[in-house]
């Protein structure tokens, strides 16, 4: 009886301690990104030739939101030589604009026929890649997930690791 009940324990407890990383859509971790389609730029767009890009793919009823954009802002700033963060959001301009706070310092575009969010087959925010100078996505999954965040010791290793690579990184397309 003894040995049944551990064996239950540790078949039903176990999952409990043994956490995945969740990555919300299909993962193309080390693969080519898609070419990614914006459908209007809310803020001028960015040179992405020789940089690293994160694109957060997020949305204004999204409570991460309040959590993640102070620390996608303090991320560009500190990577701002090498890194480029894009917001997408798949709402119309009028909502994304009506966000005041935490405002977005980084740029920021809409995808409201989610092509961006179908090429990626999103299907749970905030959902992150980020995508080194050859265009190959290098980090993905929800950015704050309690074990796997992206943070800026994260960043700094793989800007370190593939910073050599031949700038070729034009993955966000206008439509």
């Amino acid at each position: 009886m003894k040995k049944l009940l551990l064996f239950l324990i540790f078949t039903f407890a176990l999952p409990i301690f043994s956490q995945e990383k969740e990555t919300g859509a299909k993962s193309i971790i080390d693969q080519k990104a898609p070419n990614l389609v914006v459908e209007k730029w809310l803020s001028d767009p960015p040179e992405l030739k020789g940089k690293f890009v994160i694109i957060d793919f997020w949305g204004t009823w999204c409570e991460s939101y309040q959590t993640l954009t102070p620390k996608l802002n303090s991320i560009s700033k500190e990577f701002k030589e090498d890194l480029i963060v894009i917001g997408i959001s798949d709402e119309r301009e009028r909502k994304v604009k009506k966000v005041i706070t935490p405002k977005i310092e980084y740029y920021s575009a809409i995808d409201t026929r989610r092509k961006s969010y179908k090429a990626l087959k999103i299907r749970a925010l905030p959902h992150c890649i980020l995508i080194d100078p050859t265009g190959i996505v290098r980090w993905e999954g929800n950015p704050i997930q309690n074990g796997f965040e992206l943070t800026p010791n994260v960043i700094k290793t793989i800007i370190e690791k593939y910073k050599k690579s031949t700038p070729t990184n034009t993955a966000i397309l206008n439509e």
